[in-house]
């Protein structure tokens, strides 16, 4: 086959696509046979000109991606081609070698390639604790998100639950808005809350695998985003309420790109590249991978794509905190979403014998240990065992009909109780290591349990060394309302800064994601295996707090449809809450709550419903911006057409540094004697009246904060005013790499416009 070389650009007709395509068949044969071992699926991104998708219908784009196969099917008959993308990147996924890939490099239109990865799995309550309500506030003016479609990617969802069926409790759904182009695979699983189910397995589209979902990831996240209003929903009696997603009146589409052990990139990239044709509004992507530069990042290509269709995308920050730099899903255009605490507790606390309570949490059911039974601490220093107590923990040291005590392992809370039933235990303490900090769970164990924070690990290691023979009794409290400090930000929740963005402060914002109650397709805990049903469960994870936000970008779309999504991140992030329900400052899990959580693991702060519903002003960004943010990034002109699928030179546009995109946030590094000026644009979305809002600006320590000018006025629906920021450091600078924080407020006496400050010092 003759290769094609690399040019600059290029337009292959349909006639000519058709005759290559032979051409590549009859030559197949000739071809060496493929170690079909050696064969892995690739995502091949390749250059397309300007025109392309009105000259390009779905089968003449497929027979142009085939052209860069060796042939179209394997020695095994099996087809090379598995996905043709067509909104989410320009390129598709195919089964190849890497020897076949290297020789796909010199042809004309050709990217890069990368190997198919699995991506990580990443409320009764938590509307009202956010501050939505049914009397007034925004759920009443966007008729709870009524007419949006929310697009869930995930593990699918379970047919027939309560939470994805017309509401009893509100007015019957509407059918899906016109503009909807998506279907049903199974009508069963469809109705005017849920009008779209399809997956994606590896090629394969069709029903969904799993029905139910018995991951639960899926059911559980849309529950969130936009379940029907439910009532009396409990887990196993506790936790009881009207259960309601943030958005319960918008429209659901389910996109199962997951099975119950792994997500792979090229299934949700045509889970991506489906939603957005088929007319959906917000997407919920509960998914994520490491950080990478955004040109190897193919969700990050995909969300872009999305973004500039007008769809708002949020995605999780990641679960590996409270490691500084840990974030993902870190693209500017995207919502990065951290998770935050609320005040719900499912209370159980432990009482050794010396008297010393340690509060905790748990999902077991509501009953008393009311024995005292011995302690063991399996792993602990000078003790028999492994840590964890994972299986196999416990040789050659005796846990029958004792409390054992399990060092805290994340993802392994029920197992670790599987374990210690096993080997004869009779009830649980996980205590937290350091790093855990105060974050507890209510998961739902199989045996006595109580969850305890680091203090409390303490406080028992400090009881055994003083006692030879420790005892404890765990009482079950039921459920209580009120904890405090709250929110707060938990240990897992991933932090920044971003080693990739170029210095843009991640997360955006934070929403609630611990001991979240949604739905679930099985019951949840110890007893005999029931059959599929209306149930809900308790999870935790930055998986959890994404689609809080999702639902509440629906709402935001509901009662502003014109707004972009960059504009309804703005109004969201310039009106989240710094403080918490005692008006301190948010703190963080991690430093055992004695200290305020910082940028990189609060972002802009927890989200505030109602207030970003009526912002004042905001910080808009057109996506052609983000191309002149990519190119400011030093980005090569192949790399940033491969995130814009379209040729850019970026010596022929205007590009601008990081710290000059028009983000509600701000951030910059400085060097000693060093200053920035930065510019941002704000716009008036508010109808009718004048109002003049004033710049007051909190310095970070040792930083100069100017802004000119310090007074604007607003008149007209739209209208848009620029200021410029002047940063530089004034003081004795901290340590390089350290950072310093403050805040920009424009105020009018009506609306409050604020922007957190980051300095960094290089």
């Amino acid at each position: 086959m003759e290769r094609r070389k690399k040019s600059s650009f290029f337009i292959l007709p349909s006639t000519i696509i058709f005759f290559l395509l032979i051409f590549i068949d009859v030559h197949g044969q000739t071809l060496p046979i493929v170690d079909e071992k050696q064969v892995h699926t690739y995502i091949v991104h390749v250059l397309r000109s300007e025109g392309s998708d009105e000259f390009l219908g779905y089968e003449d784009r497929e027979t142009w991606h085939k052209s860069f196969l060796p042939n179209t099917t394997l020695d095994s008959g099996e087809p090379r081609l598995i996905y043709s993308y067509r909104e989410v990147i320009s390129g598709f996924a195919a089964r190849l070698t890497s020897e076949e890939v290297r020789d796909m490099e010199s042809m004309e239109g050709f990217l890069y390639a990368e190997q198919d990865k699995e991506l990580s799995l990443r409320t009764t309550y938590t509307p009202s604790f956010i501050g939505l309500s049914q009397r007034d506030g925004l759920w009443v003016d966007s008729f709870k998100g009524q007419g949006v479609i929310i697009g869930v990617i995930d593990t699918g969802i379970t047919a027939g639950h309560a939470s994805f069926l017309e509401s009893t409790v509100d007015k019957p759904m509407p059918p899906p808005p016109k503009k909807w182009k998506g279907k049903c695979e199974v009508t069963r699983y469809c109705n005017n809350k849920v009008i779209g189910a399809v997956s994606f397995q590896g090629g394969k589209i069709g029903p969904p695998m799993v029905d139910p979902d018995y991951e639960g990831h899926g059911s559980h996240c849309a529950g969130i985003a936009a379940g029907s209003m439910v009532p009396d929903a409990d887990v196993r009696g506790m936790a009881k309420g009207t259960a309601s997603g943030v958005a319960p009146r918008a429209h659901l589409a389910i996109y199962q790109s997951c099975t119950e052990t792994y997500c792979t990139l090229s299934d949700t990239l045509k889970a991506m590249d489906q939603a957005i044709d088929d007319g959906v509004d917000v997407l919920s992507i509960s998914l994520g991978d490491r950080a990478m530069p955004f040109y190897k990042d193919s969700m990050a290509i995909g969300a872009f794509s999305a973004v500039s269709k007008g769809l708002v995308v949020c995605l999780p920050a990641g679960n590996s905190g409270p490691d500084i730099s840990s974030i993902v899903n870190d693209a500017p255009w995207t919502m990065t979403v951290g998770a935050s605490s609320h005040d719900r507790r499912v209370k159980a606390t432990v009482k050794l014998g010396d008297g010393t309570k340690l509060e905790g949490q748990t999902g077991y059911e509501l009953s008393t240990l009311n024995s005292s039974l011995p302690i063991v601490f399996p792993g602990f220093p000078g003790q028999n065992g492994t840590e964890g107590c994972f299986s196999g923990s416990f040789r050659n040291i005796d846990v029958k009909g004792k409390i054992v005590v399990c060092y805290m392992v994340r993802g392994t809370f029920v197992e670790m109780g599987v374990n210690v039933k096993a080997a004869g235990g009779k009830a649980m303490i996980i205590a937290n290591k350091g790093r855990e900090g105060i974050t507890t769970y209510s998961d739902v164990h199989v045996l006595p349990t109580a969850h305890v924070n680091d203090s409390s690990l303490q406080k028992l290691w400090n009881y055994k060394k003083s006692n030879p023979n420790p005892t404890a009794t765990i009482t079950f409290e039921g459920t209580y309302f009120g904890a405090r400090p709250s929110p707060t930000i938990p240990s897992f929740s991933s932090r920044g800064p971003s080693l990739i963005n170029g210095g843009i402060l991640k997360p955006d914002i934070v929403g609630p994601g611990v001991n979240i109650l949604s739905a679930f397709p099985v019951k949840p805990g110890p007893g005999p295996k029931a059959p599929p049903g209306s149930y809900f469960n308790f999870m935790s994870g930055t998986s959890m707090a994404t689609p809080h936000l999702a639902g509440v970008a629906a709402l935001l779309k509901s009662t502003h449809k014109n707004w972009s999504a960059a504009a309804i991140k703005s109004a969201i992030m310039t009106t989240a809450d710094r403080l918490d329900l005692d008006l301190k400052p948010i703190r963080d899990d991690y430093n055992d709550s004695r200290n305020p959580a910082n940028l990189f693991a609060l972002g802009a702060g927890q989200v505030n419903p109602r207030a970003a519903n009526d912002p004042g002003l905001v910080y808009d960004i057109i996506p052609f911006n983000y191309i002149q943010y990519l190119c400011g990034l030093g980005y090569s002109n192949e790399n940033v057409s491969a995130i814009a699928r379209r040729q850019v030179q970026c010596d022929k546009i205007n590009k601008i540094m990081p710290e000059d995109l028009n983000y509600p946030s701000i951030s910059v590094t400085l060097a000693t004697k060093t200053k920035k000026n930065i510019t941002r644009e704000l716009t008036n979305v508010v109808d009718g009246g004048t109002e003049v809002y004033h710049a007051v600006v909190e310095e970070p320590n040792g930083i100069s904060v100017v802004v000119s000018p310090n007074t604007l006025r607003f008149s007209k629906l739209d209208e848009k005013k620029k200021f410029t920021v002047e940063i530089k450091v004034t003081g004795i600078p901290l340590s390089k790499g350290k950072s310093a924080e403050g805040q920009l407020l424009w105020t009018s006496g009506k609306h409050k416009v604020r922007s957190p400050i980051s300095v960094t010092f290089a």
